[in-house]
Order: structure tokens, then C-alpha cells, then sequence
């Protein structure tokens, strides 16, 4: 056997294992994450610092949620604290039934869905799902965090947050489900992560 044929067997072997840990979870059709998000007042207004940054609660935050995508970031600021954003569906959002009619999709930190035909009335869609940046808590919750993958549901629980630089950077967390396009990302101090389903 050629060294060429060699690297080339352990090359597919690699991407065959890769794509068996990261293959998207199924679960058939019904809701997996029926709950609305949980949100009310901080019980903390200190700053939390982070790699330079003061992170300040807004509000407390905890949700159940099927992961409808997953992508990892290494560059730009914002990777500084948050390695991770996951987009996320409850209700009708996370039953597999609908989510196989909406084409969904992440990148420079938007998280972007499209339809032939609505499968559920629009306003549900951007009211059952939002794109979340992560910032880990710790080490632990950064490996669960860059561990989930599309279709796990997850519950998830920290505080709603804005990241200060003292340079004047800022990073402001949306405080409603209900608003779309540039600001309306959850940014999330994750305090606890862990994989309900999946």
C-alpha cells in the first residue's frame, strides 16, 4: 500500500468518525422543548470579568430548547467570551414535523430561515427561536458548550448579559423574544449547560 493511499483511508476514516459525532440528532415528529424561556430580575448586578471584559447582568435566564444549529467562532472580538452561538427553538419550533420545512442556517454571528411555505404562522417562528451567543461560566461549560450539536435539546441556564471593554466595546444582550434583525441576540453568561435529549 502507497503512503498516498494510506493518508488518503485515514483522511476518510477521520471524516467518517467526525461526521458520526457531530450527525444531527433526530427525535420524530411532537414538541421537544415545550416551556417558554424563563426571565426576571438579576439576582446579582456586580460585574463578572472575563479576559478583560466586564460582563454585567441584566436580567436571570434559563431555557429548554431543541439546538436548531451550532457554529463555532475563533475570530473576531466577540470570540473573546463567546466561542459558541447556538440557535435555538421551543413550542412548535422545536417539533421535527415543522422544523423539516424551514431551512436554517448561522454565520457572522446572525442565525438566518427560510420557507417555501410556512409551515406555522411567521410570527411564531421569530417569537420560538433566536440565535444565542454563549459565554462560558468555566472550562466545563465551555467543552459541554462546543460539544452540542444540531437537534439536542438542551437546558441552559445563566444570565442575560452586556460585555464591556474599556476601550468603549459593548455587547448588549436583547431582553424579548419578540424583536428580529441586528440586536435581537440573546447574549448569555452560562453558568450551567446540560444535554436534556440527545
Amino acid at each position: 500500500m502507497t503512503l498516498t493511499r494510506l493518508i488518503f483511508i485515514v483522511l476518510v476514516l477521520y471524516g467518517g468518525i467526525h461526521w458520526w459525532h457531530q450527525r444531527p440528532v433526530t427525535h420524530g415528529p411532537g414538541v421537544t422543548a415545550s416551556d417558554e424561556p424563563i426571565q426576571s430580575r438579576a439576582d446579582s448586578d456586580s460585574a463578572i470579568t472575563k479576559h478583560g471584559y466586564n460582563i454585567v447582568p441584566l436580567q436571570d435566564f434559563s431555557i429548554d430548547a431543541r439546538v436548531l444549529s451550532a457554529t463555532h467562532y475563533t475570530f473576531g472580538r466577540e470570540a473573546d467570551l463567546s466561542p459558541v452561538d447556538l440557535a435555538l427553538g421551543w413550542g412548535r419550533m422545536s417539533d421535527e414535523s415543522v422544523l423539516k420545512n424551514i431551512s436554517i442556517s448561522q454565520s457572522g454571528r446572525f442565525y438566518f430561515w427560510q420557507v417555501q411555505e410556512f409551515p406555522i404562522p411567521r410570527s411564531e417562528i421569530e417569537t420560538h427561536s433566536a440565535n444565542m451567543h454563549m459565554i462560558p461560566a468555566d472550562s466545563e461549560v465551555e467543552k459541554t458548550l462546543l460539544s452540542i450539536k444540531q437537534g439536542q435539546v438542551v437546558h441552559i441556564s445563566g444570565y442575560l448579559v452586556e460585555a464591556k471593554a474599556s476601550d468603549g466595546w459593548h455587547w448588549r444582550s436583547s431582553l424579548t423574544r419578540d424583536d428580529t434583525g441586528a440586536g435581537a441576540c440573546e447574549v448569555v453568561y452560562v453558568k450551567s449547560v446540560y444535554v436534556t435529549q440527545g
